[in-house]
């Protein structure tokens, strides 16, 4: 009987300690916000959001003095095809404002919340992103286990931050460059450029595009070649500069050949030729890859073009179009963007792509898949089942 108690009592004692979700921040969890200890965010007075096994959401915010409480459109809206309608709260008599939504596919989510039109980060959520924009949250919906993009237990690469002073933008920058498990310094290895979006830094392909996850996972799964994975920062002019589109690819490459492929040339075991470099980018860092990259052959032989375009391919992209020689200089093009994407205005520069590209019979994959439109959602949902396993395939 003592033994049996002892065993019970050891057992109470040590289940706290065992569950780590609701944003406890112990480990790298799949499910942070499902509700399994009872206790609050720290130094937050609620939980929000709470994830259920329904896969719908509570979120809850306490301010008494409000006059109306919604979730910002965004992400969210996509995916449950609400577009830019409101989704208010209702105010309890205590003052707490709450909003259950869903059910949501598992996935990773950014949100705004909005307070009396103005628009700001959930108070009580720790799990928050930093970029090149106003900071927003991360709402995380767990499926019945890891995602393909969480930290799973497989080998696991290393990511490194790098930072170097520029000549190109008269400062200090930084570089973050992803080694796989096993990296040996006396094999070369391929490596990808990965540029982000207007609004991302280099940190947001790790923290939200999970891309170190994602390829630690690929290749635990033998679905893609090891690879040197290179993040540079492509913010070169503010992106509100009123010759911001004029300037910004001119500057981008500028700085990939003076400062970013040599520094990463220097410090890891590379293959130095166009094929053994890829470049690709979501969004802005899309266009960078498409106008930079197409011009740049002598550099790069592997594009992947995510939620990006232009609809004046034609011309725009003219010397790459009709270069007789395009599909010997090129070993993969990728051209993907998010199904929601295809649905909205965001489709006619990737389709104006496509078509270009089929009119002057240039070999490229097409595709369209997951639940998203222009968030992080399609970008991981791209790299993981399309352009990462197929890339440095023969």
């Amino acid at each position: 009987m003592n033994k049996l108690l002892t065993y019970t009592v050891a057992l109470f004692l040590l289940a706290p300690f065992a569950l780590s979700a609701q944003q406890a921040n112990v480990n790298l969890d799949y499910n942070p916000q499902k509700d399994t200890e009872g206790l609050t965010p720290f130094s937050a007075p609620l939980n929000s959001p709470e994830v259920h096994d329904d896969r719908t959401v509570t979120f809850r915010l306490k301010a008494p003095d409000a006059k109306q409480v919604e979730l910002n459109p965004g992400a969210i809206h996509t995916v449950l095809n609400k577009g830019r309608e409101p989704m208010l709260f209702t105010k309890g008599d205590d003052g707490i404002w709450t909003l259950t939504i869903g059910p949501l596919p598992p996935d990773m989510y950014a949100y705004h919340l909005k307070v009396d039109g103005v628009q700001i980060a959930d108070p009580n959520n720790t799990y928050a992103a930093f970029t090149a924009m106003p900071p927003y949250s991360q709402l995380v919906v767990h499926g019945d286990g890891p995602a393909y993009y969480d930290a799973q237990n497989v080998p696991h690469g290393t990511v490194t931050r790098h930072v170097y002073h520029s000549d190109v933008t008269k400062g200090e920058r930084e570089l973050y460059v992803y080694t796989p498990p096993g990296y040996d310094p006396d094999k070369k290895y391929p490596v990808l450029y990965l540029l982000g979006g207007s609004g991302e830094l280099p940190s947001n392909w790790v923290y939200d595009g999970r891309v170190n996850f994602i390829m630690d996972n690929l290749l635990a799964e033998g679905k893609a070649e090891p690879m040197i994975i290179a993040i540079p920062n492509n913010q070169v002019i503010h992106r509100n500069h009123p010759r911001h589109a004029e300037l910004t690819f001119d500057i981008f490459e500028k700085e990939l050949r003076g400062h970013v492929i040599p520094l990463v040339d220097k410090s890891y075991s590379t293959v130095q030729s166009p094929k053994g470099r890829a470049i690709s980018g979501l969004s802005m860092g899309g266009r960078h890859s498409m106008f930079i990259g197409f011009r740049s052959l002598d550099v790069f032989a592997n594009f992947g073009i995510l939620s990006a375009g232009d609809v004046n391919a034609e011309n725009t992209l003219a010397h790459f179009l009709t270069d007789p020689k395009v599909n010997e200089k090129v070993d993969y093009l990728f051209v993907g963007q998010g199904t929601k994407e295809a649905e909205s205005f965001f489709n006619h520069r990737c389709q104006a792509l496509h078509d270009a590209l089929d009119n002057h019979n240039i070999e490229h994959e097409y595709y369209i898949g997951g639940h998203g439109g222009h968030d992080w959602g399609t970008w991981r949902h791209l790299l993981y089942y399309r352009f990462l396993p197929n890339l440095w395939r023969e």
